[in-house]
């Protein structure tokens, strides 16, 4: 699915990277054309399809885009969802919404990964021994 090209997927990817640097959070982006159902129950599946549920804090973050349908959303994993309060990631999202309206995704998406580091950096510093458990590459789906 070619909705970015090179240069834009190596840009979420630094962003991304660059997210990580200072917390021991894992983030991933998860992109499709559509959403054909929930999109929060979409997130929830590719999360669990993607392995996130499986680092070791608990602590994996996953932006999922449907550009085709325009939904997206924001899933933490239970380690976060126990340590952040119940609209976490609301600001987020709104900052992201922001570029997302005037069809700028991939500004949307690095300043979401911008966000969600700086966030998580509170709740999860970088610790001494921290290694990248998921990839930093965007997953594309092909839906269902």
């Amino acid at each position: 699915m070619a909705v970015f090209n090179d240069e834009e997927q190596q840009r979420i990817r630094t962003a991304i990277e660059e997210a990580e640097k200072h917390t021991s959070g894992q983030i991933r982006v998860c992109i499709e054309k559509t959403c054909s159902e929930s999109v929060l129950d979409r997130a929830a599946k590719y999360f669990h399809q993607l392995d996130m549920h499986k680092t070791k804090l608990r602590n994996g973050v996953l932006i999922y885009l449907a550009t085709v349908d325009r939904k997206f959303a924001i899933i933490g994993d239970a380690g976060i969802n126990k340590a952040v309060p119940a609209n976490f990631w609301d600001d987020t999202k709104e900052d992201m919404l922001q570029h997302f309206k005037y069809g700028n995704l991939v500004e949307g998406i690095v300043t979401g990964l911008k966000i969600s580091g700086d966030h998580l950096q509170k709740y999860f510093p970088h610790q001494s021994g921290d290694t990248n458990e998921l990839s930093d590459d965007i997953a594309f789906m092909d839906g269902e």
